[in-house]
């Protein structure tokens, strides 16, 4: 299983084309064989900023998800929208469970 934390920091007059196209993804990348959770939230203290959380069966969940249409289409956005490089984290996870 693959957890991935993805973060990006738009320029203030980027954030609502990024976030449409954001809000874009979420659909048809939950509706993939092998992912299992797909959340896109914004950043409370820093509206400017998305944060992503996505997990995935496997690594070829993540190519299915990341060679959709939708996310070319966020991936062409960013390079003229963001004010740093976006932050991506993956963990690879051996196990897990419901907590609570």
């Amino acid at each position: 299983m693959l957890i991935i934390r993805f973060k990006l920091q738009c320029q203030p007059e980027k954030t609502e084309q990024v976030m449409a196209a954001l809000k874009d993804v979420i659909t048809p990348s939950r509706g993939l064989s092998g992912v299992l959770n797909f959340d896109i939230g914004r950043d409370l203290i820093d509206p400017n900023s998305f944060i992503a959380t996505e997990v995935f069966e496997d690594n070829e969940a993540l190519e299915r998800q990341e060679a959709q249409a939708e996310v070319q289409k966020v991936i062409s956005l960013l390079e003229d929208s963001v004010t740093a490089p976006p932050e991506a984290t993956i963990y690879e996870v051996a196990s897990a469970k419901l907590w609570g």
